[in-house]
This record gives structure tokens, C-alpha cells and sequence, in this order.
């Protein structure tokens, strides 16, 4: 052995994150033939199906949950396919009108990947649903029910109660709904599909064949999980995106002005505002209180002219009155 094993494992994680190509790979990790031919021997052997197993487990234990599912959601995805994949393996989906693949997935009620099965996107939703649910019954045989949408209708819930002793409800959106509405059940399919997205060699498909595109999948959700476990482990909150606002400070000081101070410097970038000073004070009249904020210039200017003041309140409580 003449690689690191834990820096092939880290390449193969850095292009499914990332979605560069194999050649493009930087000179700190090993040769990309080397990756690749890792990646290929690992995913033949379903390593990564294999961690997901392990770390999906672990994750399910630290949320209150059992080691196994009892219950999961399945839905599928269009993507479109770049120019090294073969005519042969790809569909024109009529409904959202692409041309490429598409994956079809199980997750369970926190949105761990169960099974994932690649396909053309010619192949209708019901379709694709019979090998991933008889896929899923294998894997997993404390499974009862399945939730879906109403594309799977149909002969695939007789066929799935009396071959696979599985229960597929179907989650139908009313017709009186206008703009986006979340659905229950569905939506944690669907939020899987947003995490694995974010993986840019996931964002289209770049593999020539189905099976690398699913080890692909397998290998980026193993990152993403991994990462998950590092932060409850080690108690810390997720990553917020980039328009969240910072966390509030831990206020100190015993009065009102004080804690207000305490504020204005830790963010003094922020544009305060009245309501949610009140707001995070707990303060339920929120008039008076917007009234003592205003009076705070005014105090300043009782003070001799000739002296500078050394009170900071007047001069930081200035941009909360105009922003009040």
C-alpha cells in the first residue's frame, strides 16, 4: 500500500463536494488514477452503502430514535446529464420537460438516505418505485410504511401490500392550494433531495454509468453525515446560512441601558430597531419604550458645550431612533 487511505477517502469526498473533475484534483491528495480506481473498487464492494448504514444508525440513536427505521418516504428527481453520458442511458422527462436521469430515493423520517436507484428520466415515478421498494424491503424488514406522492397511485400499492407487506399512503395536494405549501410527510424527501443538491457533482449528472452516479450519491451523503455526527458529538449548533443573523450576545448587565449598550457593540453593523430591542429585552410596552429611547439625545444636550460628554448612550442610541 503505497496511498493514505483517509486522503483517498477525503478526495473522493472533496469532488463529490466540490464537483470538479478527476484530473483537477490538487496535488495535496494522491494521483487521480489512484482515486479512482479506489473509488470504483470501494463502490463495488458497497462500502459507502455500508457507512451510510453505520452512521445512519448512530445518528438515529443520538436523536431518540431506534437503530432501525419502522417508517420512510420515497420520491424521485430529474436531473439533466452532461455530455459523457450515453444516449442509452438517458430519458426525456415530459412532465418537467428535461432530458437526462433520474433518481429515485427512500429516506427515513429524519431524512437519512435508505436506498437510491438511478434511471432514466423516461421512467415514470410508479415505475422506478418497484425495484426501490422491493430494494428497500430487502435491506430493511422493519419497514411497515411507506409515504409518497401521487405520482406512485395506482397498481404499485396493491403490488406493495400483497408481494412486500408494505403500506404506501399516498400524500395528495388539494386543489385548493395556490403557491408552494408544505405537505406533510412529503417534505423530508424533499429536503434530502435539497441537502444532496448541494453537492455540486450531484447539481448534474457527470457519470457515464447509473451505478457510479448512485455510489456518487452514496459517497456524498457519508460526507454530509459525517460532519453531522462531528457537530452533535461534540455539541455544537448547525451551520446557519449565510443570511442568517449572528447569535445575540450573552447579555451581563443588570439595567435596560446597559443591556442595550451591550448590543450596539457587539453588532454595531446592524440597524436596530425598536420592536426587537423590546422583543429581546422582553419588554411589553413597546411604546414607552420607544419614547425612552428618543429622549436619549436629548439628555445630551443639558450638558456644558465646552466639556465633551462621557456618556456613549446618547451618541449609540442615535441610529435607534430613526430606525424605531
Amino acid at each position: 500500500m503505497v496511498h493514505d487511505l483517509r486522503a483517498v477517502l477525503d478526495a473522493i469526498g472533496y469532488v463529490a463536494r466540490y464537483g470538479i473533475e478527476w484530473r483537477a484534483l490538487p496535488v495535496d491528495f494522491p494521483p487521480h488514477e489512484a482515486v479512482y480506481a479506489f473509488f470504483l473498487r470501494w463502490s463495488g464492494r458497497g462500502l459507502p452503502e455500508r457507512l451510510v448504514g453505520r452512521l445512519r444508525g448512530r445518528l438515529r440513536i443520538m436523536a431518540g430514535r431506534g437503530e432501525l427505521p419502522t417508517a420512510g418516504c420515497i420520491d424521485s428527481q430529474t436531473i439533466r446529464a452532461a455530455e459523457t453520458v450515453g444516449a442509452a442511458v438517458c430519458g426525456y422527462d415530459a412532465g418537467k420537460k428535461l432530458k437526462g436521469q433520474k433518481r429515485h430515493i427512500a429516506v427515513d423520517m429524519l431524512g437519512l438516505l435508505l436506498c437510491v436507484i438511478v434511471t432514466a428520466a423516461s421512467v415514470q415515478d410508479r415505475d422506478g418505485a418497484y425495484p426501490l421498494l422491493a430494494r428497500l424491503r430487502e435491506k430493511f424488514s422493519t419497514i411497515a410504511l411507506v409515504w409518497a406522492d401521487g405520482g406512485y397511485a395506482g397498481r404499485l400499492l396493491t403490488w406493495a401490500r400483497d408481494a412486500l407487506h408494505l403500506t404506501v399512503t399516498i400524500v395528495k395536494r388539494s386543489d385548493d392550494l395556490r403557491g408552494f405549501v408544505v405537505l406533510p410527510r412529503r417534505w423530508v424527501a424533499e429536503r434530502t433531495f435539497a441537502w444532496l443538491t448541494r453537492y455540486r457533482r450531484l447539481a448534474r449528472n457527470y457519470e457515464r454509468k447509473p451505478e457510479h452516479h448512485e455510489a456518487m450519491i452514496w459517497w456524498a451523503d457519508v460526507h454530509r453525515m459525517t460532519r453531522r455526527l462531528t457537530r452533535e458529538l461534540a455539541g455544537q449548533p448547525p451551520h446557519g446560512r449565510w443570511s442568517d443573523p449572528p447569535p445575540l450576545p450573552e447579555l451581563s448587565s443588570p439595567d435596560r441601558r446597559g443591556k442595550v449598550l451591550e448590543l450596539l457593540a457587539a453588532q454595531p453593523w446592524r440597524a436596530w430597531k425598536g420592536a426587537e430591542l423590546a422583543t429581546i429585552l422582553g419588554i411589553e410596552n413597546i411604546n414607552s419604550f420607544r419614547v425612552q429611547l428618543s429622549q436619549g439625545p436629548t439628555r445630551a444636550t443639558s450638558t456644558r458645550s465646552d466639556q465633551p460628554s462621557t456618556d456613549p448612550c446618547p451618541r449609540a442610541l442615535k441610529p435607534l431612533s430613526a430606525g424605531s
